[in-house]
């Protein structure tokens, strides 16, 4: 029968000093440098005996930690108040605090890669190459456009002002609205986007804007742009 000793994998003394804190379930600040000397030595032995390379920061914590232990052995001395030195026990503690606060970052941030690792991305691609020749849409002009159009358009025209003397008693449904598009369009060909906007009233001016909307969506109409800032100009499809 075969006998497998597993020996965990250690990122340096202080996680080793960690691990055996935690194994015997005492907290960090109330360990005992006697008992926590006498397990870390143990180990140390055990590498040995098993023919394990250690490496000399493992060994420097030793000798350290036997410094420790003799020292509290010793009688201590009446030093004079300015000539205080923090207790070896102490910076030891903190250092272990240290390191358990950063191991426990380490963990979340494996755990994190863990989670990246899982999303995939791809590079932005635009629709065109799904686009039939023969119904392709003017992405010279998108809803921004047409967005930063009307807001200029309403910009130069107040709401509480009338566009003209006319005035609209009548409601206005998006349907009706488009019936009335593509009439104009039949008749013109094309029309200036701000042109449609004959009436000046709230509702017969959000009306008209989702009519196009509605109309582009659905490739009943064409519309472009010549250059930036110029005049958006709504055409019939199909017209040159």
């Amino acid at each position: 029968m075969t006998y497998e000793i597993n020996i965990p994998e250690f990122e340096g003394p202080l996680d080793l000093l960690l691990h055996l804190i935690k194994k015997s379930n005492i907290d960090i600040n109330e360990i005992s440098i006697d008992e926590i000397t006498k397990q870390y030595l143990n180990y140390i032995n055990m590498f040995e005996r098993m023919n394990l390379n250690i490496a000399s920061e493992y060994l420097v914590m030793a000798a350290e930690l036997i410094e420790m232990k003799s020292s509290s052995l010793l009688p201590k001395e009446d030093n004079d108040e300015d000539s205080y030195e923090e207790d070896p026990k102490e910076q030891l503690i903190n250092r272990l605090l240290e390191y358990e606060k950063y191991k426990n970052l380490t963990s979340t941030f494996k755990d994190l890669e863990s989670y990246r690792n899982q999303v995939y991305t791809k590079e932005p691609s635009t629709l065109l190459e799904y686009v039939d020749d023969d119904e392709s849409i003017n992405f010279g002009v998108d809803l921004n456009d047409l967005l930063n159009a009307f807001s200029k358009f309403l910009e130069q025209q107040k709401l509480d002002k009338p566009l003209n003397t006319k005035i609209a008693t009548k409601e206005y449904s998006i349907a009706k609205r488009c019936f009335e598009i593509k009439k104009i369009l039949k008749e013109k060909k094309k029309i200036n986007f701000t042109d449609l906007f004959d009436y000046f009233t709230k509702e017969y001016v959000v009306v008209t804007f989702l009519s196009i909307l509605s109309m582009s969506r659905k490739q009943e109409i064409e519309i472009e742009q010549e250059n930036n800032f110029k005049d958006i100009i709504i055409k019939e499809k199909g017209v040159c």
